[in-house]
């Protein structure tokens, strides 16, 4: 009986360890944001999308993990105006040529590994799985925290997504209407 108590007292202070310093910080979803960029021959276009949810796992004040869901229904440009080409781009962005919002209304990206640069401090290497359109790839990229904040870029290549409208990589004879098969996003986090 008294093996039994010190193997219940062992596991109960292990687990209140544990929970006391691995946190999960939620992001504020109306102040965090996402900007994307995505060139083609003869330019580029920007936009912004919107989180639906986010956090970040710390463990030892240290960043072990975390899990986003972006709304690819909030798909925005914002360098063209309302009735010069904006309300075109942002219908075939959304159109089953690029991001297919009727049927894929979110993105997500979960963290599956985490190391911190000897570099600087606040700067991890991100490994992670990102499913856009129902398909999921790797992705790797560094965030750095800072209070109760993250900066990432990540640069995601279309293709691997089925996104590939006016690609280069797949169809010939484009010319200027070639579209980069890459496009960034900025993101920035608060929590």
């Amino acid at each position: 009986m008294k093996n039994k108590m010190k193997s219940l007292i062992l596991a109960l202070a292990l687990v209140a360890t544990v929970s006391t310093y691995a946190q999960q910080k939620a992001i504020k979803t109306s102040e965090s944001s996402i900007s994307w960029t995505g060139k083609k021959v003869t330019g580029s276009h920007t936009g912004t999308l919107n989180f639906s949810s986010g956090h970040l796992t710390f463990s030892d004040s240290n960043l072990s993990g975390g899990e986003f869901v972006v709304d690819m229904t909030s798909i925005a440009v914002t360098d063209l105006e309302a009735g010069k080409g904006k309300e075109k781009l942002e219908g075939h962005l959304s159109s089953d040529d690029f991001f297919g919002t009727n049927n894929h209304k979110d993105a997500k990206l979960v963290i599956k590994k985490v190391s911190k640069t000897e570099k600087a401090t606040g700067v991890y290497k991100i490994s992670g799985d990102l499913t856009i359109k129902g398909k999921t790839n790797p992705i790797i990229f560094s965030i750095t925290v800072s209070g109760d904040s993250a900066k990432a870029i990540l640069k995601v290549d279309r293709t691997k997504y089925d996104i590939k409208y006016g690609s280069g990589s797949f169809f010939d004879n484009l010319g200027d209407k070639t579209i980069s098969d890459e496009f960034e996003l900025l993101v920035n986090l608060k929590m």
